[in-house]
């Protein structure tokens, strides 16, 4: 009974959050298919890792650090793995208004950006994009703050200057 119990709450827990799985498999994949396989993935490391969640943090930490360790492990296996990126956003409603044909374009032009990051880059430009604060990206990241800051600077600058280019 005591199974069924933490069961629920894992599936509670992971129906609560779950956006923050899928903005980090969105983040490192860019295949649907790749994009499902790590959010399984993520579950499953989630899932064993879940009896020994001690509260020493918020939930969401706890799930962003094993979600980005697990997208970073991946990420890696295939970078060693020929293959092709689809650096395009999917299609939706509204391509003749002009501004947001406009808008799409600045975020295809980001997202190739992005693309360019480090994985460890790319895992902190999300967490800025969550309005996360710098203690809760050193929980995260394992990073100091101070270091952080200046990471997200440079990364920043280095955004800055690849658009610039595209």
């Amino acid at each position: 009974m005591a199974t069924d119990s933490i069961q629920e709450q894992f599936l509670e827990l992971i129906k609560e959050n779950n956006g923050i799985i899928h903005k980090v498999c969105h983040l490192y994949c860019h295949s649907t298919q790749n994009r499902q396989d790590l959010f399984q993935e993520i579950l499953l490391q989630l899932w064993k890792a879940f009896p020994k969640f001690r509260n020493e943090s918020k939930i969401s930490t706890w799930m962003y650090r094993i979600a980005l360790n697990t997208a970073i492990s991946d990420f890696r296996k295939q970078q060693r793995r020929i293959g092709t990126v689809d650096g395009a956003l999917p299609e939706s409603a509204g391509l003749y208004d002009h501004d947001l044909i406009e808008q799409k374009e600045r975020l295809v032009v980001l997202q190739r950006a992005v693309n360019h990051l480090s994985d460890i880059e790319k895992a902190l430009v999300m967490l800025y994009l969550e309005e996360k604060d710098y203690h809760e990206m050193e929980e995260v990241l394992g990073i100091k703050q101070a270091n952080l800051r200046v990471k997200m600077s440079r990364i920043k600058e280095k955004l800055r200057r690849q658009v610039e280019q595209m």
